[in-house]
């Protein structure tokens, strides 16, 4: 290529491999090798950089075809294992996703389970029902079937192997459950995934070599891209991959169904690239240390799209188990495993140095430059500013109980805010707290109120806070600004006025 000090091309190294010849190395023996003898040095040496990563990919599935019955069936609805499959194809194929929950086991079984099942050879439970033509008259199925009596087994997954992900945390007092995994309340605990120097797409962010048609690692087997994936985002370094294999030669070491606690079902792919080292820009890109890899520190805690940014975090940090938040030393814990992200990558090496894979030149490249669109929305979203109260009759935790309980009684509230002198809420009491106050002798609210509240934001959706009023069977929250300062209370009543207009 016009420009570069080395040129070599993908037919050049799969000669090499033929010959036995070709210098196979993991990313992260890369990143040493490019230090040591720069890019161009590297580029000479290194034919193959292997890359590898271990996740959760909730986008996943698995096209099957289960061949015809006698007599013939044109499924309307199937279930595999209770887990209900998409069958709006040809007459016997389906396609089970990975986070659709199985019917009667909810969130400890689904889609991913399945196809770890099939994986592993295990029976699978069949059920079809159909409305019956002329050519397909039967009406009803019930069988058992495992991945060898299936015509084709195909794993087919729309949006793989994100070139990284947003490490996540959380500034709520409270703790949520999130496809990031468990986040503990006021910044406790931050979470990430992505392999860092390992990952595919930081190995090649230009996308130089990988691109429609490269064959890679998946699921322990030879598989391909075929397009990019679903919500491809290169021009903010989130890449992904569509990826397709065949589920019958794949292992269940790199294909494993999951649960995320409170959130459903996941799996969890094995994927790797083989990134050929055409020249020294490429052994540029596959020498990225994880010092150099950078992510979003994102505040969870906020359910809306553009979730505030906390700061930025290097892959080095977040591996290190520890990252700093507003002074505040916080854990971190892997969501993927680098201990497989590694197996991975050597694996894919040692088939390489075996001469069992060889390397593809893609048919296509992928969008370098793509803007990732959020949904467009012909209504509006109401917020929690949008509808709240914001004259609220507050009180001070030295107040009286007696007067305090006047307030309640003129005015039938069921909650009242606690301030601090500063207008920042310290706590709420409600009617029944007063009730109990006044029948106990207690004389200050300071002595019953309860100080850990369940609040809300201004910005936030009002869909949000909804949920947060089912999940704890309260009747209303605080509105607090991002300083703790009261701004006005939103209640159940208030959400019925919202549906109530929404009806019309």
């Amino acid at each position: 290529m016009t420009g570069t000090k080395v040129n070599k091309s993908v037919a050049d190294i799969n000669d090499r491999i033929r010959r036995g010849d070709a210098v196979v190395v993991t990313a992260e023996e890369m990143v040493e090798i490019v230090r040591n003898k720069g890019e161009v040095g590297a580029a000479k040496e290194v034919d193959v950089v292997t890359t590898g990563t271990f996740g959760a990919m909730c986008s996943s599935g698995a096209w099957l075809n289960f061949g015809h019955s006698d007599p013939p069936i044109k499924i309307q609805r199937a279930w595999l294992n209770d887990v209900e499959a998409y069958t709006g194809v040809a007459a016997v194929d389906a396609y089970i996703g990975a986070t659709k929950l199985s019917e009667t086991r909810g969130f400890d079984y689904g889609g991913a389970h399945v196809i770890e099942d099939l994986v592993r050879g295990k029976e699978i439970e069949v059920r079809a029902i159909a409305y019956g033509t002329d050519c397909y008259p039967r009406k009803e199925l019930k069988t058992i079937l495992t991945k060898d009596d299936i015509n084709q087994a195909v794993l087919c997954n729309p949006r793989n192997a994100y070139q990284r992900y947003d490490a996540a945390t959380n500034s709520r007092d409270e703790t949520i459950y999130t496809y990031m995994g468990t986040l503990l309340p006021n910044y406790g605990n931050v979470t990430y995934s992505g392999s860092g120097s390992l990952s595919p797409l930081h190995n090649d962010p230009n996308y130089e070599t990988i691109g429609i048609g490269t064959r890679i690692f998946l699921g322990g087997a030879q598989g391909y891209i075929f397009w990019e994936g679903t919500q491809h985002a290169p021009a903010k370094a989130m890449g992904t991959i569509m990826t397709i294999g065949n589920l019958k030669e794949m292992d269940a070491r790199y294909i494993r169904g999951a649960t995320i606690e409170k959130y459903g079902t996941t799996l969890y792919v094995g994927l790797g690239i083989p990134i050929p080292v055409i020249n020294e820009r490429v052994a540029k890109t596959t020498g990225v240390s994880d010092e150099e890899i950078k992510t979003d520190l994102t505040d969870y805690g906020v359910p809306r799209r553009d979730r505030p940014i906390l700061r930025e975090v290097t892959y080095a940090e977040l591996k290190s188990g520890k990252v700093e938040i507003r002074g505040k030393e916080v854990p971190v814990s892997p969501l993927s495993s680098l201990k497989q992200a590694r197996e991975i990558a050597n694996t894919l090496k040692h088939w390489i140095e075996d001469k069992r894979f060889f390397l593809s030149q893609p048919v296509e490249g992928l969008s370098t430059d793509q803007v990732f669109k959020p949904l467009k929305q012909v209504t509006a979203v109401p917020f929690v500013r949008d509808i709240m109260t914001r004259e609220v009759v507050t009180a001070k935790p030295s107040d009286p109980i007696a007067s305090t309980a006047k307030i309640f009684a003129d005015r039938g509230f069921d909650h009242l805010p606690i301030v601090d002198a500063r207008g920042r809420l310290v706590g709420i009491v409600t009617s029944w707290d007063i009730a109990v106050a006044v029948g106990t002798g207690k004389k200050k609210l300071s002595e019953v109120l309860t100080s850990k509240v369940i609040t809300a934001l201004e910005n936030e959706p009002v869909d949000a806070v909804a949920r947060r009023l089912e999940k704890h069977k309260i009747s209303g929250v605080p509105v607090v600004n991002s300083c703790g300062e009261l701004r006005g209370i939103l209640t159940s009543q208030d959400l019925s006025k919202l549906l109530g207009r929404r009806g019309r």
